[in-house]
C-alpha cells in the first residue's frame, strides 16, 4: 500500500465514522440524514420530521408530522377578521357570504385574504387550498353555550351572529353599541376553536388508552399512527412555527407582524419564502410570545418544549401501544401545554382590562373619536378573550359567572348606557349602568380575578396600584360592590 493510499482510506474511515454518528442522531431527534443537510436542518429543538414508526407500513412516506389541516384553519381566521373590516355601513350580503365561505363552506378557490406578503417577508402560499383542501372552521368551534352573552347562543351562533353584524358596520365597528367585530370575532375563535380542540379534544379525549392508538394508522391508509397525529394536529392548533424553539420571544412577535427584518427569522429552509405551513407564527403563539416578551414568563417556549417532548415520547413506542405509564407520562406534557396555554389567554384579558381602564380615563378627559375607538377595539379584545378563556377543557364556575358580570354584554359608554340584552329580531336592548367609574373598578378587579385564579405573571398594563383609591372614591355602597 502507498503512503497516498493509507492516507485515503484513514480519511474514509473517519467519513464512515462520521456520516455513521450523524445517521445516529438523525434517528434520535426523528429525521433522516439526508434531511441534516442544507439550511432546512432539523434539530432536537424542531418539530421536524419523526420517522414511520406504524408496523406493516410498506409506502414511500418517511415523514408522520402533518398538522396542514390545522394551518389552513389558522388562515381561515386570519382571514375572516381581516374581511370582518372591510364592511361600508350598510347592509352587505355579498361580504356576509364571503365571510360564511371561510367560516362554514369547504369550497375550493378561497384566496388567502391574511396574512398576506408584506415587503420583504414574503409568503409561499396564495389559496387556503394550498395548505390544506376541504377545511372550514365552523366544524371545529366550540358547541357549547356562550353565557357571557345573551340569548345563551353557542359557540357557532355566536360568530354567526357577529359576522352578519360586522358584514353591515362600517369598517366593522358599531360605535353606537361599542362593538368592534374584527375583534370580537378573532379572539373568541382563538379560544373557541384552538384552544378548545386542542386542549378538551386531541389533548384530552385522543389521548385516551382507547382512541387513536398508537399501534394502529390513524385513519385507513395513513402512515401514521392514532396518537402521532392526535399529538401533532393539537401542535398544530397553537400556532407555532416547526422552529419556534429557536427563536426568541421577539422573533416571533416579529414574524407574526410580517417586518422585514423577520423574514431570515422565519425562512427555515432558506428559499426566501415563508410557508404558511412550517414557518408563520399564528394567534395563539402570538400572543404567548406577546407575554413573554416582557421576560416575566416563558409560555410559547413552555408549551413548544411540551409538544416536541411529547411527540418524540410518543416516537420512542415504535407504533406499540403507549403504556400506561407512557400514557402518564404524555398527559402530564398535555397538562403543562393546557395551564400555560390558559395562562396565555389569562393574560391577554388581564392586558386587555387595564387597557379599556386607561383607556377610560383618557376619554373622562378628551371624548375625541380617536379614544372612542380605541376603547371599543380594546374592549372588544377583552370581551373576546374572556369568552375563549371559558371554552377550554375545564369549566370556570364561579370564576367565569364573575368574569362575564364584571365585563357585561358590552361595554359601558360615555353616557353610561351598556347593551344588556339581544332580542327576538337580533337587535340590541340598552338599559343605564352604574357609570364610568364603576366600570372602571370592574376593569380593574377583573386584572385581580386574573391574579387569583390564574397566577398571571407578566400583567401586561397592570393597572391594579389603582384599585383601593377607586373603591375608596365610590365609597362602600351598594354600587361598588354589584359585581
Amino acid at each position: 500500500m502507498t503512503e497516498g493510499n493509507g492516507i485515503r482510506r484513514k480519511l474514509m474511515m473517519i467519513r464512515n465514522k462520521v456520516i455513521g454518528t450523524v445517521a445516529v442522531a438523525a434517528l434520535v431527534i426523528g429525521c433522516t440524514v439526508s434531511e441534516t443537510s442544507g439550511p432546512a436542518l432539523a434539530g432536537p429543538d424542531v418539530y421536524g420530521t419523526f420517522p414511520v414508526t406504524l408496523k406493516g407500513y410498506k409506502g414511500s412516506k418517511t415523514n408522520t408530522v402533518a398538522y396542514t389541516g390545522q394551518m389552513a384553519r389558522q388562515v381561515l381566521h386570519d382571514s375572516i377578521k381581516k374581511l370582518a373590516g372591510k364592511g361600508n355601513g350598510k347592509a352587505n350580503p355579498a361580504l356576509k357570504a364571503k365571510m360564511m365561505s371561510y367560516f362554514s363552506s369547504k369550497e375550493k378557490g378561497r384566496a388567502i385574504i391574511a396574512p398576506q406578503s408584506k415587503g420583504k417577508f414574503i409568503i409561499k402560499q396564495t389559496h387556503v387550498d394550498q395548505i390544506s383542501k376541504k377545511k372550514n372552521l365552523s366544524g371545529k368551534t366550540y358547541k357549547g353555550t356562550i353565557s357571557g352573552m345573551p340569548n345563551n347562543m353557542t359557540g357557532p351562533e355566536l360568530i354567526k351572529f357577529w359576522i352578519d353584524k360586522a358584514s353591515s358596520a362600517k369598517k366593522g365597528v358599531d360605535a353606537a353599541n361599542g362593538y368592534n367585530y374584527p375583534q370580537l370575532i378573532s379572539k373568541f375563535m382563538l379560544g373557541a376553536i384552538f384552544y378548545n380542540q386542542a386542549v378538551d379534544n386531541y389533548l384530552d379525549e385522543k389521548m385516551s388508552a382507547k382512541k387513536k392508538p398508537n399501534n394502529k394508522p390513524y385513519k385507513k391508509g395513513k402512515h401514521y399512527t392514532g396518537k402521532e397525529h392526535s399529538w401533532d394536529e393539537a401542535f398544530g392548533y397553537f400556532g407555532m412555527p416547526a422552529h419556534g424553539l429557536t427563536l426568541s420571544p421577539k422573533q416571533l412577535y416579529d414574524i407574526a407582524k410580517r417586518k422585514d427584518k423577520a423574514l431570515k427569522y422565519a425562512d427555515r429552509n432558506g428559499d426566501g419564502k415563508v410557508d404558511l405551513y412550517r414557518e408563520m407564527v399564528f394567534g395563539p403563539a402570538y400572543y404567548a410570545a406577546g407575554a413573554d416578551k416582557k421576560g416575566k414568563t416563558t409560555y410559547a417556549k413552555t408549551i413548544t418544549k411540551a409538544f416536541l417532548d411529547g411527540r418524540k415520547l410518543i416516537t420512542s413506542a415504535k407504533g406499540k401501544k403507549l403504556s400506561d405509564s407512557q400514557r402518564a407520562s404524555l398527559l402530564k406534557y398535555a397538562a403543562i401545554i393546557e395551564k400555560n396555554w390558559e395562562q396565555t389567554l389569562a393574560e391577554a384579558t388581564f392586558k386587555y382590562a387595564g387597557s379599556c381602564f386607561n383607556d377610560l380615563k383618557k376619554l373622562k378627559k378628551s371624548q375625541s373619536s380617536k379614544n372612542l375607538k380605541k376603547y371599543i377595539k380594546h374592549w372588544g379584545e377583552l370581551k373576546g378573550f374572556s369568552l375563549a378563556l371559558q371554552t377550554g377543557r375545564k369549566k370556570l364556575g364561579e370564576t367565569g359567572a364573575r368574569l362575564n358580570r364584571l365585563i357585561g354584554f358590552g361595554p359601558v359608554l360615555m353616557n353610561s348606557s351598556q347593551v344588556v340584552d339581544i332580542n327576538s329580531k337580533g337587535q340590541y336592548v340598552k338599559g343605564q349602568s352604574s357609570g364610568i367609574d364603576e366600570y372602571m373598578v370592574h376593569m380593574l378587579k377583573v386584572q385581580k380575578l386574573m391574579v387569583d385564579k390564574f397566577g398571571v405573571k407578566a400583567r401586561m398594563k397592570d393597572a391594579l396600584s389603582g384599585l383601593g383609591a377607586m373603591v375608596k372614591k365610590l365609597g362602600k355602597g351598594e354600587s361598588a360592590e354589584n359585581d
